[in-house]
């Protein structure tokens, strides 16, 4: 098949959406078919900016909210336009649309739609802070969710929470697809530690602890520092490595700062997603502490199938589909949200007990080689796929 992937925000970026398009293609390619990606990415800067950006920005000025229907609605426009470019020059099977807007603007080429549902839109667009709760913009946005599910041909979430949530909002009946990762590419190297260390300039004794998130809300970012506050006094050359970006980041070095962390505290900002591998490699930890957030929950983090995949002990919070894809105290823990306290539990006897650590490291890697293969993630796509060709 000739299959077109869209999405109205950035590609490649540092977050899921795009970590899931570049797997999905990966895995699709592999199973013979010739795959593409259109994004906002492909627009014009200048247009983006005087159509979306710019705009936006003042109108939320005026009214919190509509800047950012402005901003959805001038996108979908402009991927709009590129879909129709794009399918002049191939003749496409299907479109898996990533997002609500990119379902729209796919709809517009007349090719076949089936879409991906990551999350959910707009409880994420109160939980970040870009909407007002129970507002006429946040009600909008959901109207624009259940319009987007009942359009498209099949819809696909990537757990079963999202599954239900489309099912209560809509009627509509989706197919869960969990997360997954290039089961080739994040793998154990427990072999380059030492090098991987020296490259990032981290000593070679440090005990470190490693968080893959955008900085957040909803990732409850803050909540490791705080840990961290603990860990320091049985562990003081404990280092907490954030790599991410976001609104946090100044509530985080603020933290940091008020209880003289500094010197165990690494602020990357985005990394490359290839980047990645090399800190799981290095790592003795990798949190994923997400917490419950304006109606929002963590889906299948894909962080954390990476961090299973790459050999690394994870720690998450019991949440949304963290709960899915860990087995607490078998291949990783789970802890309560936002208590601090159990994480500084976790994080203390996973570097007291080294066994413990590759019992959950070897447990972990098997689970996601068995349930979490992008390859068979892609049989699975290609399948709603062809039921979406043949329904009438």
């Amino acid at each position: 098949m000739n299959i077109l992937l869209t999405t109205v925000f950035d590609y490649p970026h540092a977050g899921g959406l795009s970590t899931h398009v570049t797997t999905l293609k990966a895995g699709l390619e592999a199973r013979g078919h010739h795959v593409d990606v259109v994004s906002i990415s492909d627009a014009s800067p200048v247009k983006v900016k005087l159509m979306a950006q710019g705009p936006s920005f003042l109108i939320n000025k005026v009214t919190k909210g509509k800047g950012i229907i402005w901003s959805r609605n001038a996108r979908q426009k402009l991927l709009a336009e590129l879909i129709k470019e794009k399918v002049k020059t191939r003749s496409y099977d299907i479109i898996n649309a990533q997002d609500t807007y990119a379902t729209f603007a796919s709809l517009e080429s007349g090719v076949p739609v089936v879409s991906t549902v990551h999350g959910y839109m707009a409880f994420e667009a109160v939980s970040k802070g870009s909407v007002e709760e129970h507002s006429k913009e946040a009600q909008y946005l959901q109207q624009m969710e259940i319009k987007a599910f009942k359009t498209t041909r099949k819809v696909i979430t990537v757990d079963q929470r999202i599954k239900n949530y489309v099912a209560d909002q809509a009627g509509i009946t989706a197919t869960a697809i969990k997360n997954f990762i290039d089961i080739d590419s994040f793998k154990p190297d427990s072999s380059n530690k030492m090098t991987f260390r020296k490259k990032h300039h981290v000593s070679e004794n440090a005990k470190v602890i490693f968080i893959p998130r955008r900085l957040t809300k909803k990732n409850g970012v803050i909540y490791p520092a705080m840990a961290l506050k603990e860990v320091v006094k049985q562990f003081p050359d404990a280092l907490l490595i954030y790599a991410g970006s976001g609104e946090e980041m100044g509530t985080i070095k603020k933290f940091v700062a008020e209880n003289n962390l500094e010197k165990n505290v690494s602020l990357l900002g985005a990394i490359a997603h290839d980047t990645m591998k090399e800190y799981y490699a290095l790592t003795d930890i990798v949190l994923v502490p997400s917490v419950y957030s304006a109606g929002v929950e963590e889906a299948t983090s894909i962080s954390a199938l990476e961090a299973m995949g790459s050999g690394a002990p994870l720690v998450a919070s019991a949440v949304g589909g963290l709960k899915e894809i860990v087995d607490n105290n078998v291949d990783g823990f789970l802890t309560e949200e936002k208590n601090v306290e159990e994480l500084t539990d976790a994080i203390l006897q996973l570097f007291s007990d080294k066994d413990l650590s590759e019992t959950f490291a070897t447990k972990a890697r098997t689970k996601i080689e068995q349930e979490y293969s992008h390859l068979a993630a892609a049989e699975k796509y290609e399948a709603i796929y062809l039921e979406a060709l043949n329904q009438k």
